[in-house]
């Protein structure tokens, strides 16, 4: 392929080949190309047919040259001139030089503005008609008159043909390039005529609301969209064909999607002769805005609270860090129960001693990768000796098999709370109460408990969700679905609350649903922790994670150690014995050009102001070895 260069050149050349003069001109009326035939034919020098040349020089050296004759007004025809080329209009002339030559004039204006002109020396056609004339007498004036009138309309018709092609090319670029642009947008767009049929539609629809069809030109929106959504949009649609322009959100149940819509209507005046819709798929967006819509602050209980949220976090990190090892030792399937439930036991102490350090703002979720069966089992041996007899548990886990990342602590929180309503509600039984969890549309996990009981009034399933509303009279709180809701919608998910088709309550969760990242390699960690128990629990922890681990009891310690090759990691305490904490060891290191990266761990709550300005990320005590991996992982991804 020839350079613009190469091309330039060869474009030139022909053009000097050709027999009849040319020359275009801009928009503004300076010279864009000529060609050798131009300059023989009117002798113009060099200075004039370089790019960029005003026409009104060229006309200004042709009247100096006597090119039109006699001129009494140079200036006057000179601006005649001028203006005649502005009107950009095709035109034909002949005109005699003072030479006596004969030439042609033929121009067509450009659709970028500016015009071509083609000039053809006819002083040979001249001479042979003028001999026709002088020699046929039969040959009629008018006959004559009337085919040179002809020539010339075929002539401005073929270049105003041309005209038009070449606009009709560009509409059709331009188009084109409007529909690539349409396609590369993350929105469905389309417009709608009055009577809500498609008259033009990009193919992501789909993408919006999976399932439904990718060309939809000429369906009407109710086929298009499908009942659910058509029906929650209905009445916006209504109005923007009324001239109301809206903007709207709405959960698609179908598919577990938050979905917001604009309309604008296509209105000329008073007439509106169609709607232009805007569609996006937001559910990312809505789980960040109702996690980040949960944040509270009590900064006063915070203070009174910190010191003994501080050692309550070491004991726990010790008793989870020993039922971990106990878990590790192969103890009989007896044994083994018990350890996952006081495991859950002391991940729902850290849940109430979470609520408790971090009332100056919104809770901490800590999301470690979890496998939902075992969770579910595990949930199974702490509610079940809390049913009556004849109340069954009956769990039902399906399409999770791989690890998500979840707060289970959390979750357990939550669960168990309504495990213990769905007793309340069914009574002294017989009943059931029932588990489900699935995933919905690579979206959602979707954890649904239900039971046997009556289900809820119509008063229950418009207030059960606020604080202090309960049935149960002085013997309820009013806080457990309460609880529910915050926590749910802290991890930006969802509550529902509805009565089964075959009786009974049913409470509906739904949680972002995020597979749990690969682990890292395995490292040499330098850990740095001045409680010996501690120091034990987290490093039993990462030696199960596969890394190899080092142990330093102070940040002087520390500073020695870290000379070590082969150092892929240090991970350090904040408050440390000692005039150094975590962090100001950490920033020291790097400042000597440590580059192993470097990691904080902490009792203190978040509002405390070593916590909230350290510039290293932090995991808060105290933490499984399930939230160790998933910190790590997260951290240390690349």
């Amino acid at each position: 392929m020839a350079n613009r260069t190469d091309i330039e050149a060869l474009t030139q050349a022909g053009l000097n080949l050709i027999q009849q003069a040319l020359s275009i001109y801009d928009s503004d009326l300076r010279l864009v190309v000529v060609n050798r035939t131009f300059q023989d034919m009117f002798d113009l020098p060099d200075a004039l047919i370089k790019p960029g040349v005003p026409f009104v020089d060229t006309i200004r050296y042709l009247v100096e040259q006597g090119e039109y004759g006699i001129v009494d007004d140079p200036e006057s025809f000179m601006q005649a001139r001028v203006d005649q080329a502005r009107t950009f209009e095709p035109h034909y002339m002949e005109r005699t030089r003072a030479s006596g030559r004969v030439i042609s004039v033929e121009g067509s204006p450009l659709p970028q503005g500016g015009w071509v002109a083609v000039y053809t020396d006819i002083t040979g056609i001249k001479r042979q008609e003028g001999l026709l004339r002088a020699r046929s007498e039969e040959l009629s004036e008018q006959v004559l008159a009337h085919a040179e009138e002809l020539a010339q309309t075929n002539r401005a018709l073929a270049s105003t043909n041309a005209a038009l092609e070449e606009t009709s090319r560009q509409l059709a670029e331009m188009e084109s390039r409007t529909r690539l642009t349409t396609e590369m947008m993350p929105a469905h767009i389309a417009r709608l005529d009055p009577d809500l049929c498609y008259t033009f539609s990009n193919r992501k629809l789909g993408a919006v609301i999976p399932g439904r069809p990718e060309s939809i030109v000429g369906l009407h929106a109710r086929e298009a969209l499908g009942d659910e959504a058509y029906a929650k949009i209905l009445p916006y649609l209504e109005g923007a064909t009324r001239g109301q322009a809206s903007v709207h959100e709405f959960n698609h149940e179908g598919t577990g999607r938050r979905i917001r819509v604009a309309l604008t209507p296509d209105q000329q005046g008073a007439i509106v002769s169609g709607v232009y819709i805007l569609s996006m798929d937001i559910t990312e967006e809505a789980q960040a805005r109702e996690a980040l819509n949960q944040t509270r602050k009590r900064e006063l209980a915070a203070q009174l609270t910190s010191g003994l949220a501080h050692d309550f976090s070491n004991l726990l990190t010790i008793i989870l860090g020993m039922q971990a090892r106990l878990g590790q030792m192969g103890l009989p399937g007896q044994a083994q129960e018990l350890v996952e439930g006081t495991t859950g036991a002391a991940r729902r102490g850290g849940v109430l001693l979470d609520r408790i350090a971090s009332v100056t703002g919104r809770r901490e979720m800590h999301p470690e990768p979890t496998d939902i069966t075992t969770l579910l089992n595990g949930l199974e041996t702490l509610a079940t000796p809390t049913l009556p007899a004849g109340v069954d548990l009956v769990l039902s886990v399906s399409g999770l098999s791989n690890p998500v990342m979840l707060d289970p602590g959390a979750i357990q929180d939550m669960v168990l709370n309504l495990i213990l309503n769905a007793r309340d509600a069914i009574g002294p039984g017989p009943g059931r109460v029932t588990i489900n969890a699935r995933p919905i549309r690579e979206t959602w996990l979707q954890l649904t408990v239900g039971d046997s009981g009556p289900g809820f009034s119509p008063d229950a399933l418009e207030h059960a969700l606020n604080p202090f509303y309960t049935t149960k009279g002085g013997e309820g709180s009013g806080l457990g679905l309460s609880m529910v809701f915050d926590q749910a919608k802290l991890a930006g998910g969802q509550v529902r609350l509805e009565n089964s088709v075959q009786g009974g309550g049913k409470v509906t969760l739904r949680l972002p649903l995020r597979l749990a990242d690969a682990s890292p390699a395995p490292r040499l960690v330098l850990l740095v922790e001045d409680t010996p128990e501690i120091r034990e629990n987290v490093r039993e922890m990462l030696i199960a994670l596969g890394h190899k681990v080092i142990e330093a009891e102070g940040a002087d310690e520390a500073l020695f150690l870290a000379g070590i090759d082969g150092i892929g990691l240090i991970l350090s305490d904040i408050n440390l014995h000692g005039a150094m904490s975590g962090d100001a060891l950490l920033a020291r290191l790097q400042s000597e050009g440590n580059n192993a990266p470097a990691l904080l761990m902490t009792s203190l709550p978040a509002s405390d102001p070593r916590r909230a300005g350290a510039a290293f990320a932090v995991i808060a005590k105290p933490f499984t070895q399930g939230e160790l991996a998933a910190f790590l992982a997260r951290e240390l991804s690349p």
